[in-house]
């Protein structure tokens, strides 16, 4: 037995233990997203004055370790509460596999304040399957313990408590939130406990202030409530029309719908668009490069909060990819002679290319394969609609040219920013019954069998050039 002390904490750890095993244990972050491979080098950590990766050292003797700070809280004031009493107020929650949303809002469908922060369980790994596995082998309740103390920690900063909470996010998340395992949705056939609403007393899970907690049904274990709260922020195609709603995120989840049917299916397409398995790569934290260009030989370079450069995130990735690919430094088959640096210390690299390569392709592959099963052309789908965490800023010609979005749609798309957080808000001030609907008629497409998808996949690898 050795004596690990970290954070002002004393952990005790068998000889011979992972650091980043003890860690989780003791629910401390130290985000390792490649699931222990030792490749993303995101678990760095100093010990003793010696800095290590948490996911392959291995303790065997009494030591001092120090972590990077987690990224702290934003807090955003949207409106005034005015003087409203506390039972005209919630909170929505949006548990996103890498960020939590939580939003302080009134009855008549205002957003009052806004919180954003990491999801504490990215230590035990980037994506739904690493947290699945995690599941598997460490227990629900461990991954469930750093979730509630960093949402009773979001409470603590909205000033006012209400009574009610809803929640959204993927059926991993909610089954993390409620303590129940996860572990059946990892193996085939990805059975969920539930996927019903659930009603429950907040206190039962830990969370303190809140009386009554609700969250909203899914559709499948990989098509969650946050989509199906997302839909509900969408249009009704015209009749004999249909529509695609596409959440880029962890886990890409992707719906084609009309007034009739609803289809849906989730795309493989990597943690990359979350700034996991990219080596600089990061969420839109401050320092994050967001916009990137390339003029007149020199770097043009837009940060988070106007800071220093540090690392990258998805929209500076996708726009360096498309400055890349304009001057020839990328070829049609995505070949990167080395690195290529967007400022000092914050590069992308071939093995960078290549994860963006493997997201775009899933994600337009997946669209190719759902309009074929429906059995329509690129000129019934009226319009395509893009949510996530970076949909905002997303730069709709730079995703097309790079091949994220098929350029048959590249004029037909509409992003909805806080997807979840707005439908979420949209069931809490009026009638359930459309998303109880919507989860209900959805019908979800198992991609590992549409050889439409197989084929498109190896052809979206590559890009045009």
């Amino acid at each position: 037995m050795y004596q690990v002390r970290v954070g002002g904490k004393t952990l005790i750890a068998e000889e011979g233990e992972l650091l980043s095993e003890l860690l989780m244990r003791h629910g401390i972050s130290a985000p390792h997203p490649c699931s222990g491979r030792g490749v993303c080098k995101k678990c760095r950590a100093i010990v003793d004055g010696q800095e290590i990766l948490t996911c392959q050292y291995r303790i065997e003797r009494d030591v001092d370790v120090f972590l990077p700070s987690e990224s702290a809280l934003s807090v955003k004031d949207i409106a005034s509460a005015d003087e409203k009493s506390s039972d005209e107020l919630f909170l929505v929650l949006d548990i996103g596999t890498t960020t939590l949303i939580m939003a302080l809002c009134s009855i008549d469908g205002k957003i009052l304040r806004k919180i954003t922060c990491a999801n504490p369980q990215a230590v035990f790994g980037a994506d739904v399957i690493s947290r699945i596995d995690a599941c598997s082998r460490l227990g629900a309740k461990t991954l469930q313990a750093p979730l509630i103390s960093r949402i009773n920690e979001m409470i603590s900063c909205m000033g006012r408590v209400p009574v009610r909470m809803l929640v959204s996010g993927n059926a991993t998340m909610l089954h993390l939130l409620f303590g129940e395992d996860c572990s059946p949705m990892g193996y085939a056939p990805y059975t969920p406990r539930f996927l019903e609403k659930r009603e429950v007393s907040a206190s039962a899970l830990g969370i303190v202030g809140v009386r009554e907690l609700t969250s909203l049904p899914s559709a499948h274990a990989f098509v969650g409530a946050d989509i199906i709260a997302g839909l509900a922020t969408t249009d009704m195609p015209q009749r004999g029309k249909w529509s695609l709603f596409v959440d880029l995120g962890t886990n890409a989840e992707i719906v084609l719908f009309s007034g009739e049917r609803i289809l849906c299916t989730a795309a493989a397409a990597g943690p990359c668009f979350e700034g996991s398995n990219i080596e600089c790569g990061m969420s839109a934290a401050s320092g994050a490069i967001c916009s990137f260009a390339a003029i007149g030989g020199e770097n043009v370079i837009e940060t988070v909060d106007g800071a220093r450069p540090v690392g990258l995130c998805a929209t500076g990735l996708i726009d360096a990819i498309y400055e890349l690919l304009r001057l020839g430094e990328i070829d049609e088959s995505g070949y990167l002679d080395g690195r290529f640096y967007l400022a000092d210390g914050v590069y992308i690299s071939p093995a960078d290319v290549r994860q963006l390569q493997l997201a775009k392709s899933a994600v337009h592959s997946a669209i190719e394969a759902l309009l074929d099963i429906a059995g329509i052309e690129w000129q019934e789908v009226e319009k395509l609609y893009i949510s996530g965490g970076f949909a905002a800023k997303l730069s709709i010609p730079h995703a097309t040219v790079i091949g994220l979005i098929p350029r048959q749609l590249s004029d037909r798309c509409v992003i909805i920013e806080d997807s979840c957080v707005m439908g979420t808000l949209k069931y809490a001030v009026g009638d359930d019954a459309e998303l109880n609907d919507l989860a209900e008629k959805a019908e979800y497409c198992d991609l590992t069998s549409s050889d439409v998808f197989k084929k498109a996949f190896i052809k979206n690898m590559g890009f045009v050039v």
